[in-house]
């Protein structure tokens, strides 16, 4: 299976391709696909990259992913629980050249312009679920009406665009499994020590190329990047592993020097590990 780009399985006159994604994780692999791809997480957690952004996401959520968008989904295989997810694709031209540019659905094109950044919305995914459901098992006619209803309820609905920054370049083959190689060691080992002499060798460049090259497509330094994963990632402990030390945790997630993770947790996420927790006891 190519990694990049990512051909979504459809018959030539489908207009909508339903796809259900079910078992321990989803597709892990860096992809890119010309749909716009509209996902309820049924079950399971984890956490997406998208741009220059990692996310955590979990039961319920709703993720819409635009056209062509890299972006990756690795499930937290340390649960019980098994992924299961049920997506929606759609084109711009779906509906004809010009459907989502009617001035009656601005709205809607505001929404489908914001997912080229990545979108995670924050209300009304639980009032979302029937509607994912129905859509696996309906004909054209009723499916079209029941993904314009869940359209409308989500132009209506609070999110957040998630990434700062997308490379809208296409990815070839090679650069796919480049990149996708890299997220997955980082994914895998972030709570180890990772030098750039190592991480270069697994992209197959130098040091200095393999810098330029990832700032390229992330506008992030890597180092940078693997903060970020290593933030994210204690975000889950301090909410999941209550019986963790704050040091435990930091040291768990790659900063073997706690003054250093306090600091680089304050700068992304704008108050203090032990502020981070007191506020996840309130909830």
């Amino acid at each position: 299976m190519k990694v990049l780009p990512f051909k979504i399985p459809k018959a030539e006159d489908d207009i909508l391709i339903v796809q259900e994604d079910r078992g321990r994780t989803f597709y892990e692999k860096l992809h890119q696909h010309e749909e716009i791809q509209l996902s309820y997480i049924v079950s399971g957690k984890g956490t997406f990259i998208i741009g220059d952004t990692i996310r955590d996401f979990q039961s319920n959520d709703v993720l819409l992913f635009g056209s062509n968008v890299p972006h990756v989904l690795k499930s937290d295989v340390s649960t019980e629980q098994d992924s299961y997810m049920i997506s929606v694709f759609f084109t711009y031209d779906s509906f004809g050249e010009h459907f989502f540019d009617l001035p009656k659905l601005k709205n809607l094109k505001r929404l489908l312009d914001d997912a080229n950044f990545g979108v995670k919305f924050q209300e009304n995914q639980i009032v979302l679920k029937p509607f994912f459901e129905a859509i696996l098992h309906q004909k054209t006619i009723k499916r079209f009406a029941t993904f314009f209803e869940v359209l409308s309820i989500l132009t209506e609905s609070k999110y957040e665009t998630v990434s700062s920054f997308i490379n809208t370049k296409n990815y070839t083959d090679d650069e796919g499994k480049r990149m996708s190689a890299i997220f997955e060691f980082v994914m895998n080992h972030f709570g180890q020590k990772i030098v750039l002499e190592e991480i270069a060798t697994i992209a197959n460049m130098t040091p200095n190329a393999f810098c330029k090259y990832f700032k390229q497509r992330t506008n992030k330094t890597f180092f940078q990047f693997l903060t970020a994963i290593r933030i994210e990632n204690a975000c889950k402990f301090l909410t999941n592993q209550q019986q963790l030390s704050i040091s435990d945790i930091a040291h768990d997630c790659g900063f073997f020097n706690i003054s250093n993770f306090n600091r680089k947790f304050k700068d992304i996420k704008g108050l203090t590990p032990t502020e981070f927790r007191k506020n996840v006891l309130k909830l």
